[in-house]
């Protein structure tokens, strides 16, 4: 089959690889009618996550047509699913408390040592990212093996197009999960750091649930208008000082709650992020965190601080002393995807959630490599880019 496979910083390609098989009794095999290149694809684009092995296959949010099954798969050959992009087996001491992400037994062993001895624990399994996550094959390829199918894929009703129900692999329940860690209550304040698709998800999701305010913080024109298109007021963090913006924005206090959704790639030419950027090219492991650290500076006291932007190595210069003495909170992790998938597709079903707005260019699979190029150096102009095998 055909496959998008990563080769090195800024490497992918088109590759013939091996059929995927069924392997155990709970596998399927998807034939991928649709898959998007995910921001934090971009982190591996850039190879700052490590674990990455040449000829690795990507892509983490995908959906198809099940062509095979295993005996112990509850799925049938000809269901369309949308497959979340975390791997969970459903009976874990973790799966069992809906902490899907973080499931015990996705990971194999012979890969759990490098996020052990990095985190402390082992993480849980992701679909095409790295083999500290698995080193499972990712969906950006004509088929995919899915383990676990009888927990994770969400089947999807004839008829829906593949558009309206793709993000339900990843984008749409992050950027939901990134605004219910905000315990938004009525008329709050929000602030949103990154209006790429996890952002404005998040912008979308913090308004569906009851924000007085949502201020959506990028430098993309078309990013920030996407946002203001969703009901956010904007700021452009490279013509305002966003915290003196921010606190006259709400009425000197700061906003009631705070989402990174930039993650370990800030941009910007502040004097961290500049010495952040040099330790980072040159491999020390230093994740770009001053999106993370303005959200800290930002938030009123005794507010919330939600991180959904990826991170994966250490922060220098973190704001401690304004996380304890301003008593704030903070959640993170990524995505408990099956925990959300049933109530947001009923959601999109009934017309409350548009999923669509964000996808700027459509490609064929064999484009991939142009997508990825594109979707690092022009994110004004490329928001989402969905492939089709």
């Amino acid at each position: 089959m055909r496959a998008l496979t990563w080769h090195g910083k800024h490497d992918v390609r088109m590759d013939t690889v091996p059929d995927p098989q069924i392997v155990n009794p709970r596998d399927a095999i998807i034939e991928v009618t649709s898959t998007a290149i995910c921001g934090s694809d971009l982190h591996l684009y850039d190879a700052v996550i490590p674990g990455l092995q040449g000829g690795d296959i990507l892509g983490h949010e995908f959906m198809g047509r099940v062509v095979e099954t295993g005996p112990k798969s509850t799925l049938k050959k000809g269901q369309r699913v949308v497959v979340p992009f975390t791997i969970s087996c459903g009976s874990c001491f973790f799966c069992k408390a809906t902490l899907f992400s973080a499931c015990d037994n996705a990971n194999p062993v012979e890969t759990q040592e490098a996020s052990e001895l990095l985190y402390g624990h082992a993480v849980g399994g992701l679909f095409g990212y790295s083999h500290m996550t698995g080193g499972y094959p990712g969906g950006q390829a004509e088929y995919v093996r899915v383990p676990y199918s009888d927990v994770g894929p969400i089947v999807v009703p004839d008829g829906v197009p593949d558009e309206d129900v793709l993000f339900l692999s990843d984008i749409l329940p992050t950027g939901w999960m990134a605004a219910e860690n905000c315990d938004i209550l009525p008329g709050d304040s929000v602030a949103v750091w990154g209006c790429g698709p996890v952002g404005l998800f998040a912008v979308q999701s913090a308004l569906l649930m009851g924000a007085g305010r949502v201020i959506a913080i990028d430098h993309h024109p078309n990013r920030l208008a996407l946002a203001r298109g969703l009901g956010a007021d904007v700021i452009d963090y490279t013509q305002t000082h966003v915290l003196e913006a921010l606190m006259e924005m709400t009425g000197g206090m700061g906003p009631d709650a705070v989402i990174d959704a930039v993650g370990m790639e800030s941009h910007g030419m502040a004097p961290d992020n500049l010495l952040d950027t040099a330790k980072q090219k040159v491999g020390i492991g230093a994740d770009r965190a001053h999106a993370l650290r303005m959200a800290l500076m930002a938030v009123r006291k005794g507010g919330r601080v939600s991180i959904p932007g990826v991170y994966g190595g250490m922060a220098d210069k973190f704001p401690l002393g304004a996380l304890m003495e301003k008593g704030l909170q903070v959640r993170s992790g990524q995505t408990h995807v099956q925990r959300y998938g049933s109530r947001l597709l009923d959601m999109i079903m009934e017309g409350k959630i548009d999923t669509t707005f964000l996808i700027s260019h459509r490609l064929s699979l064999e484009e991939a490599p142009r997508g990825y190029r594109n979707f690092a150096d022009n994110q004004n102009e490329w928001t989402k880019v969905v492939l089709t095998p």
